[in-house]
């Protein structure tokens, strides 16, 4: 049945094509008391470096793939993972209270991620995601539960998913993923800017899409709206495939004035400038014609460094 879903457009362009389901792995945690604090603790550290492994490879990959920026987002989880004050609280609970490792480290977990969604800012508040992402997957090498490896997919598919974390996002392939939707996220959410720098479209904060959408229904994200239609009509598969020709068009006209200057009809400069948040970033700068940097985000030294 045709259905229309609001979100919010977190990644322009306009995708259509069936939908892959991303099922999150059963990482459910109980409180269980322990006997033998030391062998939880052992275990929890086993788990830290299967983790930090599997850290260290993304950030590699992403970094070859997209650039050293985008790598900085596995830099900041490697060091929280590393962070004294984070482990040790968890191995205190363990030791305190003679409780598994999963449950210490999910409490321990949910403290700072309470923190981070509590505050003002968007942004800090979007850093909740990198703690959950963490402990989901430290948690699921101490459960032993294998979590999904993304880059596997090989078939044009839009990703339909409760949230994605910066470590599924890494995984996208753009010649596979055309695309996907969330139920929650914003446009400061790491999948979003991750979103924006594969090009791929993307809209988030949905609410209902994993509820709405079945495997290999058809899809049509508009990442310029924030619209979705799942099972369109022909009418408007057509309607948005011209939209699609149309924005692939447009692209192509954009690039012819990439070395040009930015003038005015009344022949007035402007200057055009850009938003980087590392050196990394001045590549991009360059290729696409900016004449300067207008703001560094210099949050990205802070949070990173």
């Amino acid at each position: 049945m045709a259905m229309h879903l609001k979100g919010i457009a977190a990644s322009s362009g306009i995708s259509i094509a069936k939908a892959y389901i991303l099922t999150a792995p059963n990482l459910v945690v109980t409180e269980r008391k322990v006997s033998t604090p030391e062998d939880e603790i052992n275990k929890l550290d086993q788990a830290i470096q299967s983790a930090e492994v599997d850290l260290q490879k993304l950030k590699e990959k992403i970094t070859n793939d997209q650039g050293a920026e985008a790598g900085l987002i596995f830099e900041a989880h490697l060091t929280i993972l590393a962070d004294p004050e984070y482990m040790s609280a968890v191995k205190e609970k363990i030791n305190g209270e003679s409780v598994c490792a999963e449950f210490a480290l999910s409490e321990v977990s949910n403290t700072y991620i309470m923190m981070f969604e509590s505050m003002d800012d968007p942004y800090m508040r979007e850093r909740a995601a990198d703690i959950k992402d963490i402990s989901r997957r430290v948690t699921a090498y101490i459960l032993g539960v294998p979590l999904v490896d993304l880059s596997l997919i090989d078939e044009k598919v839009l990703l339909i998913a409760e949230d994605l974390t910066p470590s599924d996002t890494a995984q996208l392939n753009k010649e596979f993923i055309k695309g996907f939707v969330t139920n929650i996220g914003g446009r400061t959410s790491h999948s979003a800017i991750m979103a924006r720098s594969m090009e791929i479209p993307a809209v988030v904060g949905t609410k209902i899409a994993t509820a709405s959408v079945q495997k290999n229904d058809l899809v049509i994200v508009d990442g310029f709206t924030g619209e979705v239609f799942v099972n369109p009509s022909a009418d408007q598969v057509e309607t948005y495939k011209k939209k699609q020709e149309e924005h692939l068009k447009q692209k192509l006209e954009w690039a012819k004035f990439i070395d040009k200057k930015s003038i005015t009809a009344d022949n007035h400069h402007v200057e055009l400038m850009a938003n980087i948040g590392s050196p990394s970033s001045l590549a991009g700068v360059l290729e696409n014609g900016a004449e300067g940097v207008g703001l560094y985000r210099t949050e990205f030294l802070y949070m990173y460094c």
